[in-house]
Formats: structure tokens, sequence, C-alpha cells
């Protein structure tokens, strides 16, 4: 016994000595290894996974491209796709594989909610382009009023209906995941919809306004991925590692002078320019409106006199895409930023991963969502003109009164403009 544990002691002697302390250096390096940031130039897979997100990017402009050509009812329709695709990824997030079996309803609950918000949002937004597309047919013209005066009550007995159907699904011993699902629901509502409906909103008003905000995002997300590729050194914020400050700039500057380039461009074309009164996909044609006539300005001294150009035409809508180009480069990536605190909170990488180097179609969103808001206060608040032309009125007084009621304002104008003639007289 004694010969056996001397020898087991001799062997882990000699296995200590075998095994070698690391020196100074080489436990440096480590924790250097370890500590080193997760930057996007230090990715060895960074070549791979950048044709996979090319090859989709370039599949998502086709397909942009075809819808933006036909019109604002399309690109209404794929803002709408993109609302279900995102309402999906975020009702996946907190959808439990045990409680949902338990509650086979509750997700079609979900969506009752989901296309109700809907109805009530799109309703308010585009009840008036409905009403102009009906009136050729006075039965349809008729029916369509109807809806679109109770609209709202009916969204709203519909909502109480989706009420009234939770509680009666209420179960012992899970009120507790249903109630979180309920509030869970209507945060989404919120973020979905208060957001992304100030998008359909602007694309009528000329599909420019919607256009330009999405590129410019666009843009701002590409020239930050590879300004970051190239030569991304310093992290820029924690909750995304990957993110650095030389992509930021780099991004930046780029967007900016984008914006200005591009508003000059897609300022020509009527199709983009001109706003849209109804729900029809018949070609636009319009005069333009000031913002997109350019002014001409000389450039005098400031060119030798062998260069061909001597003024240059600017549209005043560019100097508001500065402004657009600011926002989409400085303050809407803290969309972005935000949602990647979201999916650590989740401890999730993505939200989904519909489209192919890119994640799930809310990782594309997020900053859209952000712009899409600051497009439709910008517009209304500098752009769009408050004032009401005499066709506007024409037409509120034809759909809204009766043949006797247009009769009496007809009489009440005369006798108003009688006694202003008797008063100049």
């Amino acid at each position: 016994m004694q010969t056996d544990s001397s020898s087991s002691d001799i062997s882990s002697n000699n296995a200590g000595r075998a095994r070698r302390r690391k020196r100074p250096t080489e436990a440096t390096s480590d924790n250097n290894k370890a500590n080193e940031p997760n930057l996007l130039v230090n990715d060895q897979n960074k070549y791979k996974s950048m044709l996979i997100r090319t090859y989709s990017s370039l599949w998502m402009m086709a397909g942009f491209v075809l819808v933006i050509y036909m019109g604002h009812l399309y690109i209404w329709a794929m803002v709408v796709v993109i609302q279900i695709f995102m309402a999906r990824e975020l009702f996946n997030l907190l959808m439990r594989v045990n409680e949902a079996r338990r509650l086979p309803w509750f997700r079609l609950l979900n969506w009752h909610f989901f296309f109700t918000a809907m109805l009530f949002t799109y309703g308010r937004f585009l009840s008036h382009h409905l009403v102009n597309t009906v009136t050729t047919d006075k039965l349809l013209y008729k029916l369509v009023s109807a809806l679109v005066k109770y609209q709202m009550l009916i969204c709203y007995f519909l909502y109480i209906a989706g009420f009234v159907w939770f509680i009666l699904t209420l179960k012992k011993k899970m009120y507790k995941y249903q109630f979180k699902q309920y509030a869970w629901t209507h945060m989404i509502l919120l973020l979905v919809f208060a957001q992304s409906s100030f998008t359909v909103a602007t694309i009528f008003e000329g599909i420019f306004w919607f256009l330009l905000p999405a590129s410019l995002i666009a843009i701002n997300d590409v020239a930050a991925y590879f300004f970051g590729f190239f030569f991304g050194r310093t992290p820029l914020i924690k909750l995304s590692p990957k993110k650095t400050w030389e992509g930021f700039i780099g991004a930046s500057v780029a967007t900016i002078f984008s914006a200005f380039l591009l508003a000059r461009v897609m300022g020509s074309f009527k199709w983009l320019t001109c706003p849209r009164k109804d729900l029809s996909t018949g070609w636009l044609d319009c005069d333009p409106d000031p913002m997109f006539k350019p002014e001409y300005f000389s450039l005098g001294e400031w060119v030798p006199k062998w260069f061909p150009w001597k003024d240059v035409g600017i549209l005043p809508v560019q100097w508001h895409a500065l402004a657009l180009g600011l926002f989409a480069s400085i303050i809407a990536p803290f969309g972005g930023f935000f949602a990647s605190g979201f999916k650590r909170a989740f401890n999730i990488k993505d939200f989904g991963d519909s489209i192919p180097g890119h994640g799930g179609i809310t990782d594309r969103m997020d900053c859209q969502m952000v712009i899409a808001v600051f497009a439709y206060i910008y517009h209304q608040s500098f752009i769009a003109t408050q004032n009401f032309s005499v066709e506007t009125i024409l037409d509120q007084i034809l759909r809204n009164l009766t043949f006797e009621e247009q009769l009496t304002l007809y009489e009440q104008l005369g006798l108003i403009f009688h006694e202003r003639q008797l008063a100049q007289g």
C-alpha cells in the first residue's frame, strides 16, 4: 500500500512539473484577445457575410424599385406586408410553446387586435382618397361614405369584441402569462402603427417624400457598414459592439452629400413629386410645386472662363433634403441602437431570419420607422400649404351637403355678394 501511494505521489509530482506555467507575456496576450472589441475589421468571416449581405440587398433593391414604379397603392401594400412580418416577429418574442398549446386561440386574438388597429389607422389617413376613387358609382359611393363616417365606431366595437374575447379566455394559473401577452400586443401595435402609419400618409403627398428618407437610411446603413468594414477601429456604443466612430462619421458625410444629389434627381420626375388624391394606379401629371422648380445661381468669378457652365440650377427642395440627410445620419441610427438594446434584453441576435445576412424585417425597419415620423412632421410643418383651394371646397360641398343644403348655400352666397356690391356702390 505504501509503494502504491508513493508511486502515485511521484506521478503527480511529475505531472505537476510537466505542467508549465504561462509566462506573463502569454497571459497578457490572452487577456488582450479576450478584451479585444468585437469589431467588423477583426471578423474572420467578414467577406463571406458581406457577399451574402450584398446579394440579398440587391434583390431587395430590385423589388423596391419595381414597387416604386408601380405606384402609390402598391407602395402602401408593401408597407402593409412589412408591418405584418414585423408583427409576426415581435409576437414570437414572448410566445412560449407550452403555454401557446394550452391557449390555441390566443394567437388569433393577437391578429384580431392587429387588423383592428390597421383599419383604424389607415381609415383615418386614407378615407378621403377612398371616397375620391368611387365617385362614378352612386351606390358604392354611398356605401363607402357610410363606412368612412362610422369607421371609428366600427373599430371601437371590434376592439371591444377582442377585449371581451380576452377576458373569456383567461385560464387559471396562466393569468400572468396572458396579461403579459396582452400588454405586449398593445406595445407592438403602438410601435408598428404609431410610426409606420405616417409613412402611408407621406406616400400620398408624393412618393418623393417617402422615397428620399427611405433611400437616405439605406445609404447611411450601407456607408456605415463599408466604412466600418475597412476603417473601423474605435467602438461607438456598447449596445452595438460592431458599430464604430469611423463608420458613423463616414456614413454621416456620405448621407448628407447623397441627400443633396438625390433630391435633385428625384425632384425631376413628376411620378415622384405629384400628390395622389385617390387610390387609382394611373399615371400622374401635375404642375410641379415651386419646391421642384429650379432656381439658377450665377457662378460668376468662382469658375474660370473656359468652364462651360456659368450658372447652376438648384431645386429649393434640395435645401430641405439636407435637413433630412442630417436627421438620417445623426438621429435615425439611434433607432438601430434601441433595437440592439432590445435584442440584448431578450438575448437574441436578430428578430428573425427573413432576409439572409440582415436578419428579420424588423432589423431593417428600426431606423426607417424613426425617420418616417420625422419626414411626415417636417413635410406638414415646412412644405405642405395650409390654404384651401376652390376645387377642394367645391368637392367638400358636393360630397357632404344635400341638394337642398347646396341650394341654401347658393342663395346665402348670393345675398352676401349682393350686400357687398351695395356697400361698394
